[in-house]
């Protein structure tokens, strides 16, 4: 079943290349839509932290993975499907990044630690719930934890 999504605002500022590492300093800023009044985000600078889904709308359709790959394209790492991995070349381009609120003045949120460069459509803003982190035990492969050394 097709559904369209639009768009809530634009990452401005922050980086303007898909670099893979060193994004933990990055500052950029979530601009809303017009189309929202500055209440839309009232409340949001209560919170340390916000989850953002955005857009990886630079990809293009033949980029786009649907089966298994080695992430990062490194061979000495193995073969993994494109739903356990977090690449930008998923199939529906979804992003989600849990970043630093820095401050929230009218339309605008900036945030630290965004992996989303400047001019990315943003889909979504939530505020990092502690109820809603993990509950016990989080595990991952020794991969998953050596891609994301450098990352932060």
């Amino acid at each position: 079943m097709p559904f369209t999504i639009e768009p809530v605002g634009v990452v401005r500022g922050g980086r303007d290349q898909p670099i893979d590492d060193d994004w933990g300093k990055s500052r950029a800023r979530l601009v809303l839509d017009e189309r929202f009044p500055p209440e839309a985000l009232a409340g949001l600078g209560d919170f340390s932290h916000a989850e953002v889904i955005y857009l990886f709308d630079r990809v293009p359709d033949e980029k786009i993975e649907t089966g298994a790959r080695r992430p990062r394209g490194r061979e000495d790492w193995p073969l993994v499907g494109i739903f356990a991995q977090r690449g930008k070349n998923r199939p529906n381009r979804l992003g989600v990044t849990v970043c630093r609120i820095v401050a929230v003045t009218g339309r605008e949120v900036e945030v630290e630690g965004l992996d989303a460069i400047d001019g990315t459509p943003i889909i979504d803003i939530k505020p990092v719930l502690s109820g809603f982190l993990p509950r016990g035990e989080v595990r991952e492969p020794d991969w998953a934890r050596a891609i994301m050394q450098a990352y932060w």
